[in-house]
């Protein structure tokens, strides 16, 4: 007998639900042990918690389903940060005298994880998302990595392309998929190795945990970067494990309307004069819009632009009502900032990445041009409210 296929929404209600038990819960609650009973030989699938828990276990097992529907074999495995994710495929996939290709344009932690490998003794070459340019540095690779959408910049490259080519020179292929989240792109059907994003931002949409994954096809490299989570203790708590799952049930509906806001809001700062280097990849004019459309399922929440200085963008931030000022993204509640108060993208003064929510439309997109508005008009400047300073996302 088949099983019709399912749509997205229906996967994703659905996903790594336990089979059915009478006067159960569907969804289980988390499971708090920093051990289970373990008489006799080692053996089960539950045995410490630094290991194994059995919420990490359906959280696991649903990511798996979205990232590669109706695959076999697909593993994943959840960690308490995306950055712990993408440092277990990094730092288990590679070794002293090996060379990873980073992107130059992609996530600003990554200079830090570049500058680690070097310590370490690892070769590591880097250059822009667009035009596919990781192509030309590829030679010799033991990994390429790839971060399509880029952040901030939202650079798309040829992932299937890419992909090929490395396998063909014997490079494995790891994806930053947090830009698009799997209900907006899934980079193992397009050839990838590994599928990794950050949880803390789209997947769960709320802004209020912190988690990453890594899934992959092959059996040995999952247990290698499984290996690494035990080595290095970045485990996820089983609470937020548990929100993450709960979360995955309304991720189409969050997407889908949050897609619609950031095309709404990227088609009016369209033809604006007090705009630039307007970027979304959802805009039939933008640079990536045919790349896009043939790979990604979804252009994603994320619209980046430029006002002309420092101040005026200062000044639309703090006239926005509807939008929080946050170095976050993929949330319900719309989030926009100057990406270039932390001072490691390489970005104008002005630039601003706006996430956009689940507001509705027409009420979003009126407070973005009330807020450029007033940003355009001339008045003194105000203090900026202190804000703490912590790394950006």
């Amino acid at each position: 007998m088949t099983t019709a296929p399912i749509g997205d929404g229906t996967r994703a209600v659905r996903a790594g639900l336990p089979e059915p038990v009478k006067n159960q819960p569907t969804l289980p609650g988390p499971v708090f042990a920093s051990h289970f009973h373990l008489p006799g030989e080692v053996e089960g699938p539950y045995t410490y918690a630094r290991d194994t828990n059995p919420t990490w276990t359906l959280l696991e097992r649903a990511v798996g389903e979205l990232e590669a529907p109706g695959a076999d074999g697909v593993e994943t495995v959840v960690f308490a940060s995306g950055m712990a994710a993408v440092s277990a495929v990094l730092l288990s996939q590679v070794r002293a005298g090996d060379t990873v290709v980073l992107p130059d344009d992609g996530y600003q932690a990554l200079p830090l994880v570049a500058a680690q490998l070097e310590a370490y003794g690892v070769h590591v070459r880097t250059a822009p998302t667009a035009g596919d340019a990781q192509l030309e540095v590829l030679d010799g690779a033991r990994l390429l990595w790839i971060e399509s959408p880029s952040n901030p910049g939202l650079e798309v490259c040829d992932i299937r392309r890419l992909a090929e080519a490395a396998h063909a020179a014997g490079t494995l292929v790891a994806v930053d998929n947090t830009l698009a989240t799997p209900l907006g792109q899934r980079p193992l059907e397009l050839g990838a190795d590994f599928a990794v994003a950050s949880g803390t931002k789209g997947l769960t949409g709320h802004g209020d945990l912190l988690l990453g994954y890594v899934s992959c096809r092959d059996a040995e490299l999952a247990a290698r970067v499984r290996q690494w989570r035990k080595i290095i203790g970045a485990i996820p708590g089983p609470m937020e494990a548990w929100l993450a799952h709960r979360s995955l049930a309304t991720l189409q509906l969050r997407t889908h309307r949050q897609w619609a806001n950031a095309l709404a809001v990227a088609e009016a700062l369209e033809g604006r004069p007090d705009v630039s280097g307007l970027r979304y990849p959802g805009l039939p004019g933008d640079p990536s819009y045919k790349t896009a459309g043939r790979q990604m399922r979804g252009p994603g929440s994320v619209v980046s632009f430029t006002l002309s200085d420092r101040a005026r963008a200062d000044r639309f931030l703090r006239a926005l009502t509807l939008v929080e000022d946050a170095t976050s993204f993929g949330g319900v509640r719309s989030t926009a900032e100057r990406r270039g108060r932390w001072g490691g993208d390489a970005v104008p003064e002005g630039f601003i990445r706006f996430s956009a929510g689940a507001e509705d439309t027409a009420d979003l997109v009126a407070d973005v041009l009330r807020a450029l508005d007033a940003a355009g008009r001339d008045r003194p400047e105000t203090a900026d409210p202190a804000r703490g300073v912590s790394e950006p996302e």
